[in-house]
């Protein structure tokens, strides 16, 4: 059994996407921040994850992996007939590395500038136009394909997944009728539709 650590509406439901997409048994463990990082029984979160932020993912034998882009292809390696990501060693996985460091360092970290209580007006400004370059990127790359890598899901698409629903619902941004055909696609896929629904989110 794995167990994820997670907040709703934050990127863990990245992995939490990928586990369902693969098919693993699963339990998940709730992070309340707004009570200081607790989980349900009261034990504090950064003895999990010293780091204090998900998501964490506990194996079987009590070992726990941090962050999303390290998850989620643990997780896609456990089951690789799910083809949730392409062989080590290839090419194809070499691009998915790209995808998720993109995903990571020029989408996901971007979206602290315009939550962050010291962020100027003009850093917001600025952002919203960074993060707009970087999405008509993202369109122009997926071009004629259903999904990053192709004409398979992969766990990047998970990741997109979170940047997508929270520049939308939290930072109020807008997509392209490519990218919201894309993330209608994402919404659509049985998986996402489950994490979502245990998550408590709309």
């Amino acid at each position: 059994m794995l167990n994820l650590y997670y907040a709703p509406g934050a990127c863990s439901i990245s992995p939490h996407v990928v586990l369902r997409e693969a098919g693993l048994s699963l339990s998940l463990e709730k992070v309340d921040f707004k009570l200081g990082k607790k989980l349900a029984d009261g034990t504090a979160f950064t003895t999990i994850n010293p780091k204090g932020y998900v998501p964490a993912l506990r194996l079987a034998d009590g070992r726990v992996i941090t962050e999303v882009v390290a998850i989620v292809q643990y997780i896609a390696d456990l089951q690789p007939e799910s083809r949730l990501a392409p062989p080590c060693g290839t090419f194809e996985r070499a691009r998915l590395h790209e995808w998720l460091n993109f995903i990571a360092t020029e989408l996901h970290k971007g979206l602290g500038s315009l939550f962050g209580p010291l962020a100027t007006q003009a850093l917001k400004d600025a952002t919203r136009q960074k993060l707009t370059g970087r999405l008509a990127f993202v369109e122009t790359s997926m071009s004629g394909q259903p999904w990053l890598l192709g004409n398979s899901f992969s766990v990047a698409d998970s990741y997109l997944l979170y940047f997508l629903r929270t520049w939308q619902r939290s930072a109020h941004g807008t997509l392209t009728p490519a990218l919201a055909d894309y993330y209608a696609r994402l919404l659509a896929r049985p998986a996402v539709q489950a994490a979502l629904t245990a998550e408590g989110l709309p």
